[in-house]
């Protein structure tokens, strides 16, 4: 017997190794065969739990869109559904569904211009208050394993109240190298813990189970 999981590549009586190699049937072990069929078991599960949430996404924004133009309507204002956040809890508060636009940024050339000031801004000032400050610095401006560079972090050390002209030059090259790229869409379901204020999210990520 050969494995018609593999697909109709595959001749009858054999089996194809991850190297693209026809294994005899009779040469694949029974664990190996149990192995194969279990994780494409799993996989087919996934796929069409994968397809399931897809085809929610794609309702759930439809709707939520939907009941925002029905609520301003109620105004003679059409706000169009499909931009904004907006927060919908049911009528007991047990339930709340959040829908949320998450802006990505990145920074343009700018940012080197401020990344130069703040180093001389460190030079200047006294030995003895400027070490916490270059661990802050070294680590806004460290990037990630994509060469990336953390943009919370680099904004927020506009947060810091330094009032050397320099660093407030630096800071407003920071702001103005501000870019948007674009910006991903969330919706996100919560259940009210009992009878408090928190509310706990449902997971839809396998992994969060």
């Amino acid at each position: 017997m050969s494995n018609k999981t593999q697909g109709n590549d595959v001749p009858e009586g054999y089996w194809k190794d991850a190297e693209g190699r026809l294994i005899p049937d009779a040469m694949v072990k029974p664990i190996d065969k149990l192995r194969d069929q279990l994780v494409r078991d799993l996989v087919v599960g996934a796929k069409d739990i994968s397809d399931l949430l897809k085809r929610f996404k794609s309702t759930a924004f439809a709707d939520v869109a939907a009941f925002v133009e029905t609520s301003a309507e109620q105004y003679d204002v059409k706000v169009g559904g499909n931009k904004g956040n907006v927060t919908l809890t049911t009528f007991d508060g047990q339930f709340k569904v959040v829908r949320q636009y998450q802006e990505h940024l990145t920074f343009d050339e700018q940012l080197q211009a401020a990344r130069q000031l703040i180093n001389e801004c460190i030079q200047g000032w006294s030995e003895g208050s400027k070490d916490e400050l270059i661990v802050l610095v070294n680590d806004a401006f460290q990037v990630n394993k994509e060469g990336k560079i953390n943009t919370g972090r680099v904004l927020g050390l506009r947060r810091h109240a330094i009032k050397d002209p320099k660093w407030q030059r630096a800071m407003q090259a920071i702001s103005d190298s501000v870019r948007s790229t674009g910006s991903k869409p969330y919706i996100r379901l919560y259940e009210r813990v009992g009878d408090t204020e928190e509310y706990r999210a449902i997971s839809l990520d396998l992994a969060a189970v």
